[in-house]
């Protein structure tokens, strides 16, 4: 049977109420969403990544989905990260393949920098990270009119997304996942000022990517060429900084991830079998796995505990013993790893 993602909201310690949705078996791969957006807006290519192996977790950041917001708005992206830690704690999550895109890239980046034994591997998407995104902050302190050329690029992203000459059928997937969201701004549009000013007051992200280096953390870099939100440009810097591999989207705007939801997986599945398959295989043997005979099961039993919340949250679901052959992904791609360090490969 296909993989359907099960929606929950659960509740912190201190109250405050958390949207995930969960699904799969084996090595968790968290994913965190992009500035209004919320998890299960990626429904699509988290059930593809289901199938090869994963038990994927979608996390809504505060203000977005069913997240209740920060008391004090956040003042920077250090209070949305902090509450992205202390949900993985919740759920039981020790380490995982940690997964953002644009802003939800920031937040990963910053936990995994804080507290890198949590990544087993990071991999960024068209995310806010890098000197040249830095740079562009710092200059609409100065130049508000920058950030407003930002929001209008992120407008013809979104209605480019829904790709209704081109691709009617994924067009009206998307508009089923999509309506709710929307409906959900237009109640309450307040709860995107938050998220928005504390980017605006983050400190530099550069930092943090040259912790991950420090730390031999495995970093992809996943970027569209066609990105006018988070410049192209960003990416090549975060890749040298974190000293990663920089995969080039190649006529993916912002967000070509929900465009198509083939590619990301087809990216991943290429990336395990070749540039990063000693990275995989050093992953699982230490953590005590055979990397040959390994099943989901044992992968998952080996980084998650077999109290660990998530596993409760989790829906039933079995594989097909002939898994439906994966359909071809709508962009290319090229992998350059010029920017790995010795510590990484």
């Amino acid at each position: 049977m296909a993989p359907r993602l099960a929606r929950h909201t659960v509740t912190l310690d201190d109250g405050h109420r958390v949207g995930v949705a969960v699904c799969g078996q084996g090595m968790p791969a968290v994913l965190v969403h992009g500035f209004t957006a919320e998890g299960i807006l990626y429904a699509q290519t988290l059930n593809r990544l289901v199938r090869m192996g994963f038990k994927v977790v979608a996390v809504d950041i505060a203000g977005h989905g069913t997240t209740q917001g920060l008391p004090t708005g956040g003042g920077n992206l250090a209070g949305y990260a902090q509450l992205l830690a202390r949900v993985l704690d919740h759920l039981g999550i020790e380490r995982s393949l940690l997964v953002g895109h644009s802003l939800g890239g920031r937040l990963v980046t910053e936990v995994a920098a804080t507290a890198p034994e949590r990544a087993a591997g990071i991999m960024l998407i068209d995310a806010c990270v890098g000197r040249t995104w830095d740079r562009l902050i710092d200059a609409s302190l100065f130049v508000p009119p920058l950030l407003a050329g930002v929001g209008a690029a992120m407008v013809v992203d979104t209605v480019s997304t829904m790709q209704v000459l081109t691709n009617r059928q994924q067009a009206m997937k998307l508009g089923r996942l999509v309506g709710p969201t929307l409906l959900g701004h237009a109640r309450r549009p307040w709860r995107m000022l938050g998220p928005a000013v504390s980017l605006v007051r983050s400190p530099s992200s550069t930092p943090f990517l040259e912790a991950l280096a420090a730390a031999q953390v495995p970093v992809v870099v996943v970027h569209g060429d066609r990105d006018m939100v988070v410049p192209y440009w960003t990416a090549t810097d975060a890749a040298r900084a974190a000293q990663g591999w920089l995969v080039t989207v190649h006529g993916g705007t912002h967000s070509w991830i929900l465009k198509d939801p083939e590619t990301l997986p087809a990216i991943v599945d290429h990336l395990r079998r070749g540039p990063m398959a000693a990275v995989g295989r050093r992953v699982l043997a230490d953590a005590g796995l055979d990397p040959a005979t390994a099943t989901p099961e044992q992968v998952e039993d080996a980084f998650l505990p077999a109290d660990a919340r998530v596993r409760e949250l989790s829906p039933e679901w079995s594989p097909a013993p002939i898994p439906p052959p994966p359909k071809q992904p709508r962009y290319h791609w090229t992998i350059s790893d010029a920017f790995v360090g010795s510590g990484v490969g």
